[in-house]
């Protein structure tokens, strides 16, 4: 199996699959703690090494309670996956089925669903969305990138209804206006989402959220849907801190970015990103559970010479989530190469300098996973400000 021919596996993907056995060990025995059989399905599942990776190294108590469907229109790539599970003490848990994610997506509710395409997730979003239990999990791939990320303009608009800034945040925005369409899918079927986790990995993003039935909270999702304004006015500002999109302690600053409700009317349209998530990116109990650590241990095999690698790229799968989560909650998530143009001034500070000159402030900040240089803090602008223009 391989990136070509019928049997496809894309080593690009390995990160997003270690991300994912990690998630499902801590959601096992938190969100999901009381489900016995795990109801999951790997939809457009290739050569199924996602389940796979999820039977070896998840410990047996989790991977035993999984009930596993695997997905795909090509059989060729399903004989790879059943001869995969034949000697595998659990591949009894495990079905293979030749046909539409779609179709199948709707025989019966899922506990996880993984949804993995090719291009946009946006014609799997609803159903996965009415297919979900009562508490489920739903992680989604989307490598339509030039699209969410706001390089196609058209398929942007068609696919999501948005439109991206083209500046260094752009890639985060895209994650965000994914976030935003699943947060629409689930309060069409009457759920509501909290995000988990989302990166940007080099030709594709990923956010996993989970899901819960609840009118109450399909009927506010509205609230957690918005515009982001880079060069924002002071009246962007102002309508931000009021619609508690922005703290208090950010009024009369003017930073790189802010984030308003979804019936502001943004001063200046060219700079705008949206409509799209503008809550929280990631549960910061999760994101924790995401180590380095944690990820060298699920792919050590015994061969030294054979883990001295793969444990490397495990762990740069993984790289600054569990420190971010410190501050996932911050509202700023700076650029660093772009506070010169923004700020004036000398080249790009160090993120690492920066985050931790916040710190020793009082204020949470950490180096970020996103895949520029950057920091995330909760401290107000003015403080970034003072930080990078006093910097030795």
């Amino acid at each position: 199996a391989g990136k070509e021919g019928d049997g496809f596996l894309n080593p690009a993907m390995s990160g997003n699959r270690t991300r994912s056995v990690l998630m499902l060990k801590h959601l096992a025995n938190s969100s999901l703690r009381g489900v016995q059989k795990i109801q999951t399905i790997d939809s457009m599942c290739a050569t199924g090494i996602r389940t796979r990776r999820w039977l070896n190294e998840l410990p047996g108590d989790i991977a035993s309670r999984l009930r596993v469907k695997m997905c795909d229109m090509n059989e060729n790539a399903l004989e790879w996956a059943r001869s995969n599970l034949r000697n595998d003490p659990l591949g009894h848990n495990v079905s293979v089925i030749r046909g539409d994610a779609r179709k199948e997506l709707l025989s019966q509710g899922w506990h996880w669903i993984d949804i993995d395409p090719y291009g946009s997730p946006m014609p799997f979003l609803d159903l996965a969305m009415q297919a979900t239990a009562r508490r489920s999990v739903v992680s989604i791939s989307a490598t339509d990138t030039a699209a969410l990320s706001g390089s196609s303009r058209g398929p942007l608009k068609r696919r999501y209804g948005a439109q991206v800034r083209l500046d260094p945040l752009k890639h985060d925005s895209g994650l965000r206006v994914l976030l935003g369409a699943a947060a629409v899918a689930a309060a069409r079927h009457d759920r509501v989402i909290t995000p988990l986790l989302s990166v940007w990995d080099s030709h594709h993003l990923r956010v996993t959220v989970l899901v819960e039935r609840s009118k109450r909270g399909a009927n506010a999702y509205q609230d957690s849907i918005g515009w982001r304004v880079a060069n924002p006015s002071q009246r962007d500002v102002e309508l931000a801190i009021g619609a508690g999109l922005l703290p208090l302690h950010d009024a009369g600053s003017t930073p790189m970015h802010v984030m308003l409700p979804l019936s502001a009317s943004p001063s200046d349209r060219s700079n705008v990103s949206g409509p799209l998530w503008t809550g929280i990116t990631g549960d910061a109990e999760l994101m924790r559970s995401l180590s380095g650590e944690a990820a060298s241990l699920i792919c050590g095999s015994g061969d030294s010479a054979l883990d001295t690698n793969e444990q490397k790229y495990a762990r740069q799968s993984v790289r600054n989530i569990e420190k971010e989560a410190n501050a996932i909650h911050g509202t700023h998530l700076v650029v660093t190469d772009s506070l010169p143009g923004f700020l004036g001034g000398g080249g790009p500070p160090s993120p690492f300098k920066m985050a931790e000159g916040l710190k020793s402030m009082g204020h949470s900040a950490e180096v970020s996973h996103y895949g520029e240089p950057s920091f995330r803090t909760d401290a107000p602008w003015s403080s970034v400000v003072d930080l990078y223009r006093n910097r030795v």
